[in-house]
């Protein structure tokens, strides 16, 4: 591509700084590259920018052949005219070139030689520049589409609907969260992340039961999905019903599940006392791998607000049903361990009573003795002193009374458990003396 001039018009060469055909000396100018200011611009409108400026280009060159048919100018008479204008009828372009260097001296040579290669310097980094710029308009342009189709893409992928969701959700758009949510569940129903979604549009809405029911009918379809179950655990967590977690592996069977999810397993705490009947005062120990134990002794289960474990309960005279639960370290409750003591102490034999069975003519006392802790109760009509209405507490030595008596003696301790009746005879006959 040879230059023009651009006061003539007529063609250079590329190593002369002097136009032949004017004697007009050759500017160099280097271009002006405007993609450092503008390709922010350029990137997001590339693609239509270059097509628009090529169609103009386009536009101008057919717009210069047909001006160059309508009026016979063509750039060669450009020249020719120029030429006759400058030089005249009798001297050639070649001559006065050949006179204008031999005038010139070896330091303007020089000089011309310089300018010579610092113009095809200029020239190429010219053209390199050029280059380097359609480059990066075209990139610009393929970049811009890519962005633009990977705004698409995220839009309408699984995580840009969950992300959306989540915008909604947090702007209490409630039908559009759980629209984009239930797109996201089709596209990829292993993902727990929408299910989650979902369920907190549920719950911001009140519908609590509806949530839960997403999570169950989901790993009901997938009892293999680590990531499902740990989802409806983290559902539990977060509404406060840490009881159900255990339930919910309770009934798991799958063995990778329990696996991935071992961290929130709580077994249940051990008991140091088998169930059994004791004679006497009992020291019960509780332990487990978890954080805190809590427990009751009155039926009722425990929860983190029962008695905390802290040494062991003592099991009294009586029966005593002790329940308790193990808490880990993630506040996940076991399922109840529970079990049922009685401690018995042994009773007194049968009470000791005088006098002995017999037939007797004086007056006599009857004594009863009565151990500590014990209350001692008699009949005088042969009924059973456990049971009967009629009988008597004993408080102290009483006569006997005058006929025939059958006496009835029992003892009765703390709990309401009785001795062996002891039974006398007697018949008291007073004589007429």
């Amino acid at each position: 591509m040879r230059m023009k001039c651009i006061s003539c018009g007529a063609r250079i060469a590329d190593d002369s700084l002097i136009c032949p055909a004017c004697g007009q000396e050759i500017q160099i100018v280097p271009d002006y590259n405007p993609l450092d200011d503008v390709l922010t611009e350029q990137v997001k409108g590339a693609v239509s920018e270059t097509l628009r400026i090529e169609l103009n280009q386009e536009q101008a060159e057919k717009y210069r052949a047909e001006n160059r048919r309508n009026t016979g100018r063509t750039p060669e008479r450009d020249v020719e005219r120029a030429y006759r204008k400058r030089v005249g009828n009798g001297q050639g372009v070649e001559s006065r070139n050949v006179t204008a260097r031999n005038k010139m001296t070896e330091e303007e040579r020089e000089r011309e030689r310089r300018l010579a290669r610092k113009r095809k310097s200029e020239k190429r980094k010219m053209l390199a520049r050029k280059k380097r710029r359609k480059k990066m308009m075209i990139a610009g342009g393929v970049f811009a589409a890519v962005i633009a189709l990977g705004v698409v893409g995220y839009t309408n992928s699984y995580t840009g609907r969950v992300n959306s969701g989540y915008r909604k959700l947090e702007a209490k758009e409630y039908t559009g969260a759980e629209l984009k949510f239930e797109k996201a569940i089709r596209q990829k129903e292993k993902r727990s992340e929408a299910y989650a979604g979902l369920a907190k549009v549920y719950v911001a809405q009140g519908e609590m039961e509806k949530a839960e029911q997403l999570f169950l009918d989901a790993i009901t379809d997938q009892s293999d999905n680590a990531d499902l179950y740990e989802a409806v655990i983290l559902f539990y967590l977060d509404n406060s019903q840490e009881t159900k977690v255990m339930e919910l592996l309770d009934k798991c069977d799958n063995e990778g599940v329990l696996k991935a999810l071992e961290a929130y397993i709580s077994e249940k705490p051990e008991f140091s006392l088998e169930q059994e009947v004791f004679d006497e005062v009992q020291a019960l120990e509780l332990t487990s791998d978890g954080k805190e134990i809590y427990y009751t002794t009155d039926g009722t289960d425990p929860t983190v607000l029962s008695t905390k474990y802290k040494e062991p309960v003592k099991l009294e005279e009586g029966e005593t049903e002790v329940r308790a639960i193990s808490v880990n370290e993630k506040g996940v409750p076991s399922l109840v361990a529970s079990r049922v003591y009685t401690v018995e102490f042994p009773i007194e034999d049968a009470p000791s009573v005088i006098p002995s069975t017999g037939r007797y003519e004086d007056y006599q006392e009857i004594k009863v003795t009565v151990p500590e802790g014990y209350l001692a109760f008699y009949t005088t009509d042969g009924s059973d002193p456990t049971t009967s209405d009629t009988r008597i507490q004993y408080s102290g030595p009483f006569d006997m009374p005058e006929g025939s008596t059958i006496l009835n003696v029992v003892l009765m301790n703390q709990k309401e458990r009785y001795s062996d009746i002891t039974k006398r005879n007697y018949e008291l006959v007073l004589s007429e003396e």
